[in-house]
């Protein structure tokens, strides 16, 4: 055997550890990924789950029962509980006020739904759209010239650093630069491009150099469509669900890291629904009694 026949052998066995295979199909450019992802995920209206928080921070690590709807384009509400079923706190957003009911501390606090004030239940300092986004499976998108959009196909050494995937690279507005990490099922990989699946494995945003926040999704599944809320008393009509049949996969697990902060945050799906039936009122909420009214601004502290 030559020495030129070696190395062909070698890098050929590297290649199949490493997973290298490549698509048959490749897209022409990064918009069109991005497109492809918009295209799949357009029947998603969004989400209803429950789900385990772990937060870990500086001031510590924080562990919580979750349930929560997401629903396009920015409507949240999340409620967290004690492990014995007692609802500690709600918060509510409609994308423009938000409002939050602290059970144990006794406040009622309202404001703009800005980042800031979504996080102090969530965790997540990201304005709700790009919540509403993460939390179905997709990526919250800078905005962006789309012929400023970069893909490249990579595929990790010996499958060491992870699998074969897309990078796409999204600059934006005031230095800020977006790179998603897109995976394909492999029983995708031998379909043309427009018709593969995508999964979004990893988001990351960087700023002047500063990453501002990176969120990893993983365990991906096909999660229970929605269905109708029946009146027990049939007195109301059924409350039909937010949007049609909708196949989607969704992430089992989130980790969202904001390394300026020192935080690290988990969610862990346990029941998830696509485009569930949402009751009327489910983004606002009322002051509990016995609680004390305050009034938040965008990214008010010491509350």
């Amino acid at each position: 055997m030559t020495p030129g026949s070696r190395w062909v052998l070698i890098g050929g066995a590297l290649g199949a550890l490493g997973g290298c295979a490549r698509p048959a199909s490749q897209f022409p450019d990064g918009q069109a990924a991005l497109d492809r992802m918009k295209q799949i995920y357009d029947c998603s209206h969004g989400v209803k789950a429950e789900a385990k928080l772990d937060h870990k921070s500086s001031q510590g690590r924080i562990r919580g029962d979750l349930s929560f709807f997401a629903v396009d384009p920015s409507n949240v509400r999340f409620s967290i509980f004690s492990p014995f079923g007692a609802e500690l706190a709600t918060l509510t957003s409609d994308g423009q006020r938000f409002a939050f009911n602290d059970v144990v501390q006794k406040r009622f606090l309202e404001g703009p739904a800005s980042a800031c004030n979504i996080a102090k239940l969530t965790q997540v300092p990201v304005p709700g759209h790009a919540l509403v986004s993460l939390l179905q499976g997709r990526a919250p998108l800078l905005v962006h010239d789309p012929k400023q959009v970069r893909i490249q196909w990579n595929t990790p050494l010996l499958g060491i650093f992870g699998r074969s995937h897309y990078e796409v690279e999204i600059p934006s507005k005031h230095g800020a630069v977006q790179t998603l990490r897109i995976e394909i099922p492999p029983e995708d990989m031998a379909k043309p491009w427009n018709q593969q699946r995508l999964r979004v494995v990893e988001v990351r945003v960087v700023q002047q150099s500063a990453e501002l926040y990176r969120a990893e999704l993983s365990d991906f599944h096909t999660p229970e469509m929605g269905k109708p809320v029946v009146d027990e008393d049939g007195i109301d009509p059924p409350l039909m669900p937010i949007g049609p049949e909708c196949r989607i996969e969704v992430p089992k697990r989130i980790r969202v890291e904001v390394p300026v902060r020192d935080d690290h945050v988990r969610f862990e799906y346990r029941r998830v629904e696509v485009n569930p039936a949402v009751p009327e009122g489910s983004f606002v909420q009322m002051q509990l009694g016995g609680t004390q009214r305050i009034s938040v601004g965008a990214c008010d502290q010491g509350w």
